[in-house]
């Protein structure tokens, strides 16, 4: 076969294939006798039909197979002579059968882009202690007291710090309703009413609830609050926001009792000794799970840091359409209204797009990981993951595994439980320094 590969930007290459007479003559023939092996032509006996005959009847099905076999030999031909890592063959195009008896044809491939390893043993990562302390436990349970509280209305005082006010409110910018003034949704900052708010400085906007404290009930006040910059919604940050603020009501939580009684009601009979336990147990899952994140993170910034390449742009697009429709789902299940999205579309898919291209390259880069390392994913280890995962959806893993195969999902398994080992493999072999503060890791 005569091949030619041109690469091109965007890990793109075209390739060039002319597939000689003899080549095309010989697979012919032998489609042709498979053919003629099981086929039932009325006046012949099974398998003695002349070619002739039988390369007449099925010619429509003899090309087809003959185009599939001599492409997919092409690609192969390409992969082993032009040592190519290819993600996606794409389409045959210009396909011809020449008066020569060669067959020609050409195909856009979308390559695997060529990332150079930076040092990936070795690698400084910091992390908390994963030491459960008496604090952590009663930080636990003071929330499930919260989660249980009953309210009471206050009255006879002004708001306090911690209480609960009930506010109705509206928002204007330069004199006009936010909305207005902006010219689109401004989500939950244009009003609510019956709004109720936690008197601390981490409610709301910074600045917002230290205004609140000191109005009595029925009280009205306008609070000048200037938007963050790093507040979501690009067009407001740095401007100054006027909130028109009435007080409706005042509420104060009661807590229960941390005694046996209240871990009978919470766990189902559970003593308060039992009840500590289980929360010490949750609280280790839930350090390790932090702390794991924090560590890859850590690995993900170092490696995003040292290493750039070209990235193929239709996956790009994929994936950051895939990170955009995530950001949308979160909004909708945090109450974000239809035209609150709307109005950070472009918001959206800025954070979309940056956080798709770190994801493909922290692929790209531990999938090289895994080649040069010689980590792999056995048939044996996939099909335990695949029925683990139906056994915990309750489904039967026959079936299960039969629907990933159908929609094409299982190589994408597979691929992430590889970058999984890679990292793993990275993680061992890195050095880890205690540190004392706590790991933030993003919801």
């Amino acid at each position: 076969m005569n091949i030619i590969v041109e690469k091109q930007p965007n890990c793109l290459a075209t390739l060039r294939v002319e597939v000689p007479s003899d080549t095309v003559k010989t697979e012919r023939a032998k489609i042709v006798s498979g053919y003629a092996a099981q086929a039932r032509i009325p006046g012949f006996r099974p398998g003695k039909a002349p070619k002739n005959v039988i390369e007449k009847k099925f010619q429509s099905a003899i090309t087809e197979e003959l185009d599939d076999r001599l492409v997919r030999q092409a690609y192969d031909e390409a992969l082993r002579k032009e040592a190519l890592k290819v993600l996606n063959f794409g389409i045959p195009q210009n396909l011809l059968h020449n008066s020569d008896g060669s067959l020609s044809f050409q195909a856009t491939l979308t390559l695997a882009p060529d990332v150079q390893l930076p040092n990936y043993k070795g690698i400084t990562v910091k992390a908390p202690s994963g030491e459960v302390t008496d604090a952590d436990i009663e930080a636990q349970l003071e929330g499930l007291r919260e989660r249980f509280a009953d309210y009471q209305d206050l009255e006879g005082r002004a708001a306090q710090n911690g209480d609960l006010a009930v506010i109705d409110f509206t928002s204007s910018l330069d004199g006009q309703p936010l909305e207005e003034a902006l010219g689109k949704p401004a989500g939950y900052l244009s009003g609510r009413e019956g709004f109720w708010l936690k008197l601390d400085e981490n409610s709301f906007l910074p600045g917002f609830a230290a205004q609140v404290e000191g109005l009595n009930v029925g009280d009205s006040k306008d609070i000048a609050l200037t938007i963050p910059e790093d507040f979501p919604l690009s067009d407001l940050r740095g401007k100054e926001v006027t909130f028109h603020v009435a007080l409706k009501g005042l509420k104060q939580s009661v807590l229960p009792e941390l005694d046996d009684e209240f871990a009978a009601k919470v766990t189902g009979g559970k003593t308060l000794d039992e009840l500590k336990e289980l929360a010490k147990r949750q609280i280790e899952v839930e350090k390790r799970r932090q702390i794991d994140d924090y560590k890859v993170n850590q690995i993900v910034e170092h490696f995003n840091s040292l290493v750039d390449f070209e990235l193929p742009e239709d996956l790009l697009r994929h994936e950051t359409q895939g990170q955009a429709d995530a950001l949308v789902e979160r909004g909708v299940k945090s109450g974000m209204t239809e035209d609150e999205l709307t109005a950070q579309q472009a918001e959206i898919f800025a954070t979309a797009g940056d956080q798709a291209r770190t994801n493909l390259k922290t692929n790209f880069i531990l999938q090289e990981i895994a080649r040069t390392e010689g980590i792999s994913v056995s048939d044996q280890e996939l099909v335990n993951h695949l029925a683990m995962i139906a056994q915990s959806r309750k489904q039967n893993p026959k079936k299960f595994i039969k629907e990933l195969q159908r929609t094409g999902r299982i190589p994408g398994i597979r691929n992430s439980m590889l970058v999984g080992k890679a990292i793993d493999f990275v993680l061992e072999h890195a050095t880890v320094e205690e540190i004392a503060d706590e790991p933030t890791t993003d919801e």
